[in-house]
């Protein structure tokens, strides 16, 4: 239907808010997922971390024009905003506005606290932030998704992202001890994250025995699969060895807890790193078949990064107690592959804009 010379016209910037959607977060994951990457290097040059400090302030951007242009679309057209936010296909994507203040808070401690930009109280009320915001937006979200019978044969790994806020506490209380070596006190939720996260990773396992390998754009989705177990090895790993000097210090459960702690963790973090090694697999065999070479979901522009930070950094952390040199040139080339296996700016860019994708690239 052709519109009419009296239907009402609206400027190119109220367009532009009424489109903004929650799929626009994953772009700022992605950004961070760079110097996540970079920082853990070794030998780790300088003018690396002048990249790093970029990708850094280039993700603080991003994150605040998402948070004001969906603070304005709540605003201005708020049936839109919820229509988005409780959406069976957009909603999922509502807690990835958490995670990308993760990725935030991680940049924070590696680039303002050692330059008095930003204090350890600072660090303090930014952790329990992340907290709050964790609970208060997997939570809700998941009562609206439960409230709704969802078919399994079409379920994708993306549906975890309800509850991956949760599970990534244990990645943000780790590098909070960095500079708070009193704050041990992230289980509850943590563990929360992590057992939920492994129950969807049984029903992704019954879906594909159901229908086989997923192609399309939700081949890119079958790598976030391989995150929860990878993120949760890392964060093993770091709040094991930090126990080891925690416990003892402020006298917690006995003299040898720490020691107990850490050995208990390297051997869970490699029971972990094997399920991940195993899923990565499994979305990478088949990945060149299944997948459409023309892909215009946002998904797709950091599926192949961001759940893999973990992967590759817990090589690094392994390599290191191991002693294992050859897995710092393995954690090498993961990381060059994965900042090379990123969307083309022009699929982006057709994303952030609201073009309409083409039916055959849809869910």
């Amino acid at each position: 239907m052709v519109a009419s010379d009296n239907s009402p016209q609206y400027g190119t910037l109220r367009r532009r808010i009424h489109g903004w959607t929650w799929q626009s977060f994953p772009i700022g994951m992605g950004t961070g997922a760079v110097y996540v990457l970079l920082s853990a290097l070794n030998p780790h040059p300088t003018w690396v971390t002048y990249i790093e400090i970029t990708f850094y302030i280039l993700n603080i951007c991003l994150f605040s024009l998402n948070v004001i242009m969906l603070g304005l679309q709540l605003i201005l057209f708020r049936r839109q905003f919820l229509r988005l936010s409780l959406g069976p296909a957009k909603g999922v994507f509502v807690p990835l506005s958490v995670l990308s203040f993760a990725t935030i808070f991680i940049g924070t401690i590696n680039y303002a606290v050692p330059t008095g930009i930003i204090s350890t109280h600072g660090v303090y009320v930014m952790f329990w932030v992340y907290v709050a915001l964790a609970i208060m937006v997997s939570f809700p979200m998941l009562m609206v998704w439960f409230n709704k019978p969802h078919d399994v044969t079409t379920f994708t790994p993306a549906w975890a992202f309800l509850i991956f806020p949760l599970m990534f506490t244990g990645i943000i209380a780790l590098n909070a001890l960095r500079v708070i070596p009193g704050l041990f006190n992230n289980g509850n939720v943590t563990g929360i994250g992590l057992f939920m996260t492994f129950f969807y990773l049984a029903i992704y396992v019954l879906r594909i025995m159901t229908t086989g390998f997923m192609s399309g754009h939700q081949a890119n989705g079958a790598f976030v699969a391989s995150g929860p177990p990878r993120f949760t090895a890392l964060a093993l790993i770091n709040l094991g060895g930090l126990a080891r000097e925690i416990f003892p210090q402020y006298n917690l459960i006995s003299p040898m807890a720490g020691e107990i702690f850490y050995a208990a963790s390297i051997m869970s973090a490699l029971l972990l790193f094997g399920l991940a090694v195993f899923f990565f697999a499994f979305g990478a065999l088949p990945y060149w078949f299944k997948l459409h070479k023309c892909l215009h979901e946002i998904l797709g522009c950091w599926a192949l990064t961001f759940p893999n930070v973990g992967w590759i950094n817990t090589l690094m952390a392994l390599g290191k107690i191991f002693d294992i040199p050859g897995f710092d040139e393995w954690h090498l080339v993961m990381t060059v592959l994965g900042e090379i296996l990123m969307s083309r700016d022009e699929d982006v860019h057709a994303d952030v804009s609201g073009t309409k994708p083409k039916i055959e690239d849809m869910a």
